[in-house]
């Protein structure tokens, strides 16, 4: 990365930002040039509320959402327990993307990823084994991975897994297109799909 007029603490800063999804360097140098103009209104605040976040900031132990409290507030909510209603997902991202699309009262179990020969993810690497054990407390588990050839085949694994639990396992409908990731669909289109699912 070429480097800035400014001193090392400003590199660091364009460093660090440039690690994020969706930024790269030439991102990083203009969010930072924003965060040093705005540093009243923004930047103090910013860096107030990453500190507050480190130490506030959870994984829940029960579902794998991300909160401020451990179970998460899904998971503390016994509204939700009544539908017998298990959406598996690969990430948070996807979690919150069904959240916002209103879909109803039901339960999550984040995966933490997919599995991937190539990249070295097998199924200890994931959360499946709890999944495993939450499954029997459900009368259905909905697959809401993501259609990649990944996502397909955790998907595949995770029934052969759950075969013997006599829960009846679903996935999303067509309605999410093969390729697509959750997090970038929109929310009618997810409400759709988690209606006209189908089994595995």
């Amino acid at each position: 990365m070429a480097s800035t007029s400014g001193g090392p603490e400003i590199e660091q800063l364009i460093q660090l930002l440039s690690r994020l999804p969706g930024l790269g360097p030439r991102s990083g140098r203009r969010a930072v040039l924003h965060l040093i103009k705005k540093k009243e209104q923004l930047m103090i605040p910013l860096a107030a509320a990453l500190d507050r976040a480190v130490d506030a900031v959870k994984v829940c132990q029960t579902c794998g959402n991300i909160d401020t409290i451990s179970p998460c507030t899904i998971c503390a909510d016994p509204r939700r327990a009544e539908t017998g209603l298990l959406i598996v997902v690969e990430d948070v991202a996807d979690l919150w993307a069904l959240e916002r699309a209103g879909i109803g009262m039901v339960r999550y179990h984040v995966l933490g990823g997919v599995l991937s020969p190539l990249d070295g993810v097998g199924p200890d690497d994931l959360s499946i084994d709890q999944l495993i054990r939450r499954a029997p407390d459900y009368s259905e588990v909905v697959l809401g991975i993501n259609a990649t050839v990944e996502g397909q085949t955790t998907a595949h694994y995770i029934t052969d897994r759950l075969a013997d639990t006599g829960v009846a396992i679903t996935r999303l409908a067509h309605g999410v297109p093969v390729g697509g990731e959750l997090d970038y669909l929109d929310e009618g289109t997810l409400s759709q799909a988690l209606k006209a699912r189908t089994r595995f």
